[in-house]
C-alpha cells in the first residue's frame, strides 16, 4: 500500500508511538511514586483549597492544567479529598479534545500519587457510576422523543468520561488487580453499556472508543483513511493485512508488536476484540432489518399515494424519521466496519417488479457505481395505452397534403439518404453533448452546505455568466431554415384571413382529431410568414390555459417533421424564456404561472421528441446547480412532466438516472420546507414508482362470493326481506354454507357501521329456523369481545367497537337477555384489575391508566341499548353499574376531549339527571354501599327459598309470591356486580321460539304468521306483564271491596288460604262468589 501523498499514514503511526511512550512513562511514574510523602511543607489555606476545587469543577482541560498541578503539589488537600473527587468527575465532563483528556489524566495521576488509598478508589467508583447504563424501566416510562433526547444527553455526558477512563486504565490508575492493567474493567464497562441498549444509542460511545483506543485494547491498527470494506472479504482476516500494510508504510511502527511492551494483556485484547465483533454482527442484523422496513414503508407510502392521491403529513413525517434513523445507523455501521475491518452486510435492493427503476438512494450503492444495466426500465414510457397513442401515433402530413406543398420536390431516395445522414449527425451531436454532461457530472461534488462544486468554480450562474456560458454547456439551436415552399391554391379571401381564422379556432381544438385537422389546414397555408405567425401565437398562450399545451405540442410535433423550423423556433423561444426565469429567480409569485407554463410546454415537447435530449437535460442540470427556491419547483414540474419518459428512453436513461440520484442526495442534505419536500417526493415517485408487489386475491367459491355479495352489497333496509328469503333458500346442511354464514355474521366490522342493525335483524329472523346458528353467532361475538379485552391491541379497536355495537343490537332484537348485556358491561370495567376493582396507582397491563378505549366500548353499548333499561330491576341494575362505571373512570387519568364528549352524550341519553361524582373517594363510598346492599339482599334470598330465575312466576296470580320471585330475579342479575375478578359463566342466549310449526298454505303465509307470533310473544312476555300489572294496580285498588267486607271474607279462610274442611265437604261442587256493585258513590256487596 502506497503512502498517502499528504503524509497522513506516517503521522498517524508516529502519533500512536508517541502516545504509547507517554502512557508508559506516566504509568511507571504512577506505580513508583504512589503514596510518596511530599518533601516540602504544604499550604493548608482554606482560600487556596476553595479556589482549587472551583477551578477543578470548571474544567480539567489544558487551560487549567499547570495551575491545578501546581496547587496539588503545594496544598495539603487531606481534608478535601471527597470534595475533590466530585469536582474531578464534574471537570472531566468538560474535556472535549484529546489534549484536554490527557491534561485530565495527568491531573488525576498527580492526585493518585498523593492519595492512592483515599482518592483513587472513590474516583473509580464515581466514574463507574457515571458510565452506568440507564435502566430499562426508566426509559420505558419516557416517550420516544424524551427517550431520544435523554440518550443524546447521556452519550454527550459519557463520551469524555469513557475516554478519560480508558487512559486511566492504561496509565495504571484503574487496575483489575495489582499485577494486571485495567483492561478488564474497561471491557466490562463497555459491555454493560452495549448490552443494555436495544436502541443502539450507545453505539457512538463505542465508535469514539475504537477511534482512539483500538490499538492498545484490541490490537487493531486504526485505519489511516476511511475506506469501504468489500463484502467479499472474510470476517476477521482484514485487520492482520491492515497491520502489515501499516508496518510497510511506516518503518517505526513494528516496534509496538512486542508483547512485553503492550499496556493491555493479550488475553483481554482478544476477548475485547471478539466482543466488538459480536456487537458488530448485532448492528449489522439491525441494519438489514431497518433497511427492509424502510423499503416496505416506502412501498406502503406509494400504495397510499395511489389510493388517496396524496401522502398524509403524519405518514410523511414517520417516513422521514425512519429514513433519518436508518441513515444514522448506516453511517455508524460503516464506521464500525472500518474500525474493526469487518465487511458490511449485504443490503437487499428492491427488485423492480413494476415500473420502478433503481436509482441507488436506499440501495446502499454509490452515486455512480451502480450497474447501469440493472437499472433498465421494466415498464414502459407511458402510464397507459391512451397516453402512448397520443404521443406516438402522429399523422404523417405526406398522406394528407401534396408533396409540393411540404417542399418535397426531390427524389424520394435522395431524401431518404439525406434524412439518414441528418439523423446520424444529430445523433453524434447528442452523444457529444452526453459526453460533456457526464464529464460535468463526474466532477460534481457536494460540499457541506449542500452546494455542488467542481473544477474550483461555483456552478451558480448569475445573469451575465448565464448568458456568456450559453455556448458551452447548452448548444444554441440553429437559425430557422428557409426551405423553398410552394404556395397552395388559396381561397379568394386570401391566406392571411385563413390563417387568422385557423389561429382563432386553435384554443377550441382540445382533442386529437381537431388538432390533427388544424395541422393539415396549416400545411396548406405553409409559408415563412405563416410559420412565424404560428410561432408567435404559440409564444402568447394565456398563462391559465395549461390544458392547451399538450395539444399544441402535438401540433408542433406533426409540423416539425416536415417544417423543422417551427419546432426549432418554439424550442429556442422556450429556452430563452427559461433562461430569463432563471435570472428572475427572486420574483416568485408574479412569475409562478409563467414558470408552470414554460416547464409544462417543455415537458410535452420533450415527450413528442421536439426538444433535443441534451437541451432538457441541461435544464435539469441548471436547476440542480442552484438547488433552492423556484428551481426546486421547476425540478418537480419537469419530473412530473417528462421524468418518466426520460428515465425509460434508451438515449437518456443513463445521464438522467445519475441526475435523479444526485437530486436525491442534495434533497437529503438541503434544508427544504415541507411543501418543497412534498413536491419533490411526489414528482420522484411519479416518474420512478417504487416496488409494488401484486396483490394476492383470495380464491373463494361461487357460493362464498354469493353470500358475501348478499351481506356486503345487497343488504339495505329495503332489501332485508329479500336477503332473508335468499339466505333461507341456501343449503344449510352444506358445511361451506354454514362456515361462510358464520364468518359473515360474526364479523360485523366488515360491513358499514350503520348496517349492523340489519345484520342483527337477519340473525333474529334466522333463529326461528336455525336456532343453533344463532346461538353460535352470539357465542362468537361474546368471545370476540372477551379476546379484545385480553389482548388490547390497537389494531383491533375498530373490530371491538363493531362487536360491541352488534351485541347491543342483538339485545334490541331479543336474541340475548339483559343479563348478558350487564355481564359484558361489568366485565369491561373489572377485567384485568386486582380483585375486579380499578384503583388509582395500580395499573393493569391490559388496561393502562391512559387507555380509555374501554370507556368508548361502554358508551357504544349504552348508546345502543341503554335506553331499554329504564324501569324495574333493570333500572336499578343500570344505576348500580353507572356508579361503578364512574369509579372506573375516576381511577384513570384526565379524559381526552373526544372521550369526555362521548361519555357525557351517552350518560345524558340514559340518565339525564345523573349527578357525577367529583372524586374517586366519593365514588368508592357509593360503590361500597351498593355492594353492601347487594350482599344483604343476596343473603335474604338464600334464606327465603329457591331461585326461580328471570321471568318466573308470571302465570301465578298470587302477588306476594310474584314479588318474592321478582326480588329473586333482581338478586340473580346482581351477581355479576361482584368485585372479585372471576368471570361468571355466560348466560345462554335466550332464543324466542314457537312451540309448534304450523304449515301454512304458502311459504309467505308461514313467514307472516311467524312474525305475528313473535310480536305476540314479545308483547306478552313476563317483563311486560309485570309492568302492565303495576300500571293497573291503581285502577284495581279503587275497585276493591271495603275493608270490613274484605275482613269478613278473609275470616272464612285459614292462614294458608284454604277453605275450611267442613265447608268444602258441605258445599262441594258449589262455587261461592261475591258480586260487587256500585250505585252512585255507594258500594254494595251481594
Amino acid at each position: 500500500m502506497d503512502a498517502a501523498p499528504n503524509g497522513v499514514a506516517p503521522t498517524k503511526g508516529d502519533d500512536e508511538q508517541s502516545r504509547r511512550a507517554k502512557r508508559a512513562a506516566l504509568k511507571e511514574l504512577n506505580l513508583s511514586e504512589a503514596g510518596k510523602e511530599p518533601e516540602k511543607a504544604l499550604d493548608s489555606s482554606l482560600k487556596r483549597h476553595t479556589a482549587l476545587i472551583k477551578r477543578t469543577r470548571q474544567s480539567l482541560g489544558a487551560e487549567n492544567h499547570d495551575q491545578i498541578v501546581k496547587d496539588i503539589n503545594s496544598l495539603s488537600l487531606e481534608k478535601y479529598v471527597d470534595e475533590i473527587v466530585g469536582a474531578v468527575v464534574e471537570g472531566i465532563s468538560r474535556c472535549k479534545t484529546e489534549k484536554d483528556v490527557w491534561s485530565a489524566v495527568e491531573i488525576i495521576s498527580a492526585l493518585h500519587r498523593r492519595f492512592p488509598k483515599t482518592f483513587t478508589p472513590a474516583l473509580v467508583s464515581s466514574l463507574a457510576t457515571s458510565l452506568a447504563a440507564p435502566s430499562r424501566a426508566s426509559l420505558a416510562a419516557l416517550s420516544p422523543e424524551q427517550r431520544e433526547k435523554e440518550d443524546s444527553t447521556r452519550v454527550s455526558r459519557q463520551r469524555p468520561v469513557l475516554r478519560v477512563c480508558a487512559e486511566l486504565a492504561l496509565v495504571g490508575i484503574i487496575r483489575d488487580t495489582p499485577e494486571r492493567s485495567g483492561g478488564e474493567w474497561i471491557m466490562k464497562t463497555v459491555r454493560d453499556l452495549l448490552s443494555n441498549d436495544p436502541s443502539l444509542s450507545s453505539l457512538p460511545l463505542l465508535l469514539v472508543f475504537l477511534k482512539s483506543y483500538s490499538r492498545p485494547y484490541l490490537g487493531i491498527v486504526p485505519p489511516a483513511a476511511s475506506k469501504q470494506i468489500s463484502a467479499s472479504a472474510e470476517p476477521g482476516t482484514l485487520s492482520d493485512a491492515a497491520s502489515e500494510e501499516a508496518s510497510q508504510t511506516n518503518g517505526a511502527f513494528p516496534v509496538l508488536v512486542k508483547e512485553e511492551e503492550e499496556l493491555v494483556e493479550k488475553e483481554i485484547r482478544d476477548r475485547f476484540r471478539k466482543m466488538c465483533e459480536g456487537y458488530f454482527d448485532q448492528v449489522a442484523k439491525k441494519l438489514v432489518i431497518e433497511h427492509n422496513r424502510l423499503q416496505e414503508q416506502d412501498r406502503r407510502n406509494h400504495e397510499a399515494y395511489i389510493r388517496s392521491g396524496e401522502i398524509f403529513e403524519d405518514r410523511q413525517q414517520a417516513y422521514e424519521k425512519m429514513t433519518k434513523s436508518y441513515e444514522k445507523l448506516l453511517a455508524s455501521c460503516q464506521s464500525l466496519s472500518e474500525l474493526l475491518y469487518l465487511p458490511m452486510p449485504t443490503l437487499k435492493t428492491a427488485s423492480q417488479k413494476t415500473e420502478s427503476i433503481q436509482i441507488g438512494m436506499n440501495t446502499g450503492s454509490s452515486l455512480f457505481g451502480a450497474d447501469v444495466d440493472e437499472t433498465a426500465a421494466s415498464g414502459g414510457k407511458w402510464e397507459d395505452e391512451e397516453e402512448r397513442r397520443f404521443y406516438e401515433e402522429i399523422p404523417d402530413l405526406k398522406d394528407y397534403v401534396p408533396r409540393s406543398v411540404l417542399g418535397l420536390e426531390g427524389d424520394s431516395d435522395v431524401e431518404t439518404a439525406d434524412g439518414e445522414e441528418k439523423e446520424r449527425m444529430e445523433k453524434e451531436l447528442v452523444e457529444e453533448e452526453f459526453r460533456k454532461l457526464e464529464e460535468e457530472l463526474a466532477e460534481m461534488k457536494i460540499d457541506e452546505n449542500g452546494q455542488i462544486v467542481g473544477n474550483g468554480r461555483s456552478k451558480q450562474v448569475d445573469a451575465k455568466d448565464e448568458e456568456d456560458a450559453d455556448d458551452a454547456p447548452t448548444p444554441t439551436p440553429g437559425t430557422p431554415k428557409e426551405s423553398p415552399t410552394a404556395t397552395p391554391q388559396l381561397a379568394p379571401q386570401g391566406p392571411s384571413q385563413l390563417l387568422t381564422a385557423l389561429l382563432a379556432r386553435l384554443p377550441d381544438a382540445t382533442n386529437r382529431s381537431l388538432i390533427d385537422q388544424a395541422a393539415v389546414d396549416f400545411a396548406f397555408l405553409n409559408s415563412k410568414a405563416a410559420r412565424k405567425r404560428l410561432v408567435k401565437f404559440l409564444g402568447q398562450i394565456p398563462k391559465s390555459r395549461t390544458d392547451l399545451l399538450p395539444h399544441y405540442s402535438r401540433l408542433i410535433a406533426i409540423l416539425a417533421r416536415y417544417l423543422p423550423d417551427v419546432g426549432q423556433d418554439v424550442v429556442a423561444m422556450l429556452d430563452e424564456e427559461f433562461r430569463y426565469l432563471q435570472r428572475k429567480k427572486n420574483v416568485v409569485k408574479e412569475l409562478a404561472e409563467v414558470r408552470l407554463r414554460n416547464t409544462t410546454f417543455l415537458s410535452n415537447l420533450t415527450k413528442f421528441g421536439v426538444v433535443p435530449p441534451h437541451v432538457i437535460l441541461h435544464m435539469f442540470k441548471v436547476c440542480l446547480d442552484d438547488f433552492s427556491g423556484t428551481n426546486v419547483e421547476n425540478l418537480a414540474l419537469l419530473l412530473e412532466g417528462c421524468g418518466r419518459f426520460l428515465l425509460r428512453s434508451e438515449d437518456t436513461r443513463v445521464p438522467f438516472g445519475k441526475m435523479i440520484e444526485l437530486m436525491r442526495r442534495k434533497q437529503s442534505m438541503a434544508h427544504l420546507d415541507q411543501r418543497q419536500l412534498l413536491l419533490l417526493e411526489n414528482a420522484y415517485y411519479q416518474c420512478n414508482p417504487p416496488e409494488r408487489t401484486a396483490r394476492q386475491v383470495k380464491e373463494r367459491t361461487p357460493m362464498e362470493l354469493f353470500i358475501r355479495h348478499l351481506i356486503y352489497d345487497v343488504l339495505t333496509k329495503k332489501t332485508v326481506e329479500k336477503v332473508l328469503r335468499l339466505l333461507r333458500r341456501l343449503d344449510w346442511n352444506a358445511p361451506v354454507v354454514l362456515r361462510t354464514l358464520h364468518k359473515v355474521f360474526t364479523k360485523p366490522w366488515k360491513i358499514k357501521y350503520g348496517q349492523i342493525p340489519l345484520l342483527a335483524i337477519l340473525a333474529y329472523d334466522l333463529q326461528r329456523y336455525h336456532p343453533a346458528f344463532s346461538i353460535g353467532v352470539v357465542d362468537q361475538v361474546m368471545e370476540d369481545i372477551r379476546r379484545g379485552l385480553e389482548t388490547n391491541m390497537y389494531s383491533m379497536n375498530q373490530r371491538r367497537i363493531a362487536s360491541a355495537k352488534f351485541l347491543g343490537e342483538l339485545y334490541i332484537y331479543r336474541l340475548i337477555s339483559s343479563g348478558i348485556i350487564f355481564d359484558t358491561l361489568w366485565t369491561l370495567v373489572t377485567f384485568g384489575h386486582p380483585e375486579g376493582r380499578p384503583t388509582p396507582g395500580q395499573p393493569s397491563q391490559i388496561d393502562m391508566p391512559d387507555d380509555f378505549f374501554r370507556v368508548r366500548i361502554v358508551c357504544v353499548l349504552l348508546d345502543t341499548c341503554g335506553m331499554c333499561f329504564d324501569r324495574g330491576s333493570q333500572l336499578r341494575k343500570l344505576d348500580n353499574f353507572l356508579a361503578f362505571f364512574q369509579l372506573y373512570i375516576l381511577s384513570k387519568g384526565p379524559l381526552p376531549m373526544d372521550v369526555e364528549f362521548m361519555l357525557s352524550d351517552s350518560l345524558e341519553a340514559v340518565r339525564p339527571r345523573l349527578v357525577m361524582f367529583k372524586t374517586y373517594e366519593e365514588a368508592a363510598v357509593a360503590v361500597d354501599e351498593m355492594f353492601a346492599v347487594a350482599y344483604q339482599n343476596a343473603g335474604i334470598v338464600r334464606d327465603g327459598g329457591d331461585d326461580s330465575g328471570e321471568e318466573s312466576g308470571e302465570d301465578d296470580d298470587d302477588e306476594k309470591e310474584r314479588g318474592q320471585m321478582y326480588e329473586d330475579d333482581e338478586d340473580e342479575q346482581l351477581q355479576p356486580e361482584s368485585p372479585v375478578d372471576e368471570r361468571a359463566p355466560s348466560p345462554e342466549a335466550v332464543l324466542l321460539k314457537s312451540q309448534h310449526e304450523h304449515i301454512g298454505p304458502t311459504e309467505d303465509d308461514e313467514a307472516d304468521f311467524a312474525k305475528e307470533l313473535a310480536k305476540l310473544v314479545t308483547d306478552t312476555s313476563a317483563e311486560s306483564r309485570k309492568i302492565d300489572k303495576k300500571t293497573a294496580l291503581a285502577l284495581w285498588d279503587t275497585a276493591l271491596p271495603p275493608p270490613v267486607i274484605r275482613k269478613k271474607k278473609h275470616d272464612e279462610y285459614d292462614e294458608d288460604g284454604e277453605v275450611a274442611a267442613g265447608e268444602v265437604a258441605q258445599d262441594a261442587g258449589v262455587m261461592k262468589f261475591t258480586l260487587f256493585t256500585k250505585r252512585g258513590n255507594k258500594q254494595q256487596v251481594r
